[in-house]
């Protein structure tokens, strides 16, 4: 592990200035890591000082995970991309799409004109959206009494799809489905498959659905930044019995632990001696998979969850099975063909093949895409690669 000051200054700086409660921020190299970093308070006012083995909620983060257990059942011929996605998960034989609503305010669905493959899942092209960003997908919850998607409750996926498979790109439930694909073609449950098949060869101990006794004592609260700027804590933590492990956001962890894991496709899927990951997995999943569709602004429908959110407002981004690709070099930061995603409560990682360079940043708060927590990502990354060379 290097000393890295100039990254450490941006951190300190931040939680010094109260920008953010607390964070954490991690990276590797091809070699193995180079930095590890930990400021702030795990919770306001007066919490226990950030550590480097802090547990989060990383949310979204989840979703690259699941598409890396998918794509190992592909790998097995277990499942495929190209299928219909219903000959594993037959509730999805008949998908609707939402036309918009009647004068009476009922739901107008039509069928879908084709099936759902996992492709259209691990890119998020099947025309699922999330009602944070989407308010036809809100209204129809409400109306239909559908619970949120963070309630993990079987009823919370099943929603209309808002365009027919394959016409778009939007961000919605889909990897929480393909979740449930991982569970009927492994036969495990979600969490048990990750424990075998990802966490053990990867080394990931502190990664799971359920917060042991231990994560919990380490875990990091959640705050909320209210309109004139103003960080509160906040209760908040995801059903600990749920219905179905949350595949597109359930999982709880360090930095440490996600460092293992996007070393793996820095690594051409190895882990600690062990091929994870075939290169040729790794190679297909790191590749658009969108064709001319692109990746586009999220429009927030529910501020107090999310603010608008893009990242690299300009500039192209495209998906591959799992991640968001950008296809061109970010000034000062990350190479062309980098992939990238990030959690609801401000956690973010990117992996740089080009470089050969990881990294990940994790904080607790909300809004999504936080200004504050939006900039500190920005100076962590460029301070990196400056001290990185």
């Amino acid at each position: 592990m290097r000393q890295l000051p100039q990254v450490d200054q941006v951190l300190k700086a931040a939680t010094d200035r109260g920008d953010v409660p607390g964070v954490v921020a991690m990276a590797a190299t091809s070699e193995g890591p180079v930095y590890q970093g930990a400021f702030g308070t795990r919770a306001l006012p007066n919490g226990r000082a950030m550590t480097v083995d802090t547990v989060f909620w990383i949310a979204s983060m989840t979703k690259a995970i699941t598409s890396t257990a998918a794509m190992r059942l592909v790998e097995q011929g277990k499942l495929s991309l190209e299928w219909p996605i219903a000959e594993v998960l037959p509730e999805l034989a008949s998908p609707r799409v939402l036309e918009g609503f009647d004068p009476a305010g009922e739901p107008r669905l039509r069928p879908a004109r084709r099936p759902i493959t996992l492709r259209h899942l691990l890119t998020h092209t099947a025309g699922f959206v999330y009602d944070i960003w989407n308010p036809e997908i809100g209204r129809y919850m409400e109306k239909m009494h559908t619970p949120g998607i963070i309630s993990c409750q079987n009823a919370a996926l099943m929603l209309p799809l808002v365009f027919d498979p394959g016409d778009r790109w939007d961000y919605g439930i889909n990897i929480d489905w393909a979740g449930k694909a991982v569970e009927r073609a492994s036969g495990q449950s979600l969490g048990n498959f990750f424990a075998e098949h990802i966490f053990a060869p990867t080394g990931m101990k502190d990664t799971g659905f359920a917060l042991t006794p231990d994560h919990r004592a380490r875990l990091a609260g959640m705050h909320a930044r209210a309109e004139d700027g103003t960080l509160a804590p906040i209760p908040f933590e995801l059903p600990q019995e749920p219905e179905f492990e949350m595949g597109g956001g359930g999982l709880y962890g360090t930095a440490a632990d996600y460092l293992a894991f996007e070393r793996l496709f820095l690594d051409e899927g190895r882990a600690n001696g062990r091929q994870v990951l075939r290169p040729e997995t790794v190679r297909l999943m790191s590749q658009n998979a969108i064709g001319g569709l692109d990746v586009r602004l999220l429009k927030t429908a529910v501020p107090t969850y999310s603010n608008d959110a893009e990242f690299f407002p300009g500039m192209t981004k495209k998906f591959g099975l799992g991640f968001m690709i950008s296809p061109e070099a970010v000034p000062g930061g990350r190479g062309p063909g980098s992939l990238a995603w990030a959690g609801l409560g401000n956690t973010y990682f990117w992996v740089d093949p080009a470089n050969g360079i990881a990294g990940v940043i994790l904080m607790q708060l909300i809004p999504f895409a936080d200004p504050k927590a939006l900039a500190l990502l920005e100076g962590f990354e460029k301070a990196l690669y400056a001290a990185l060379g």
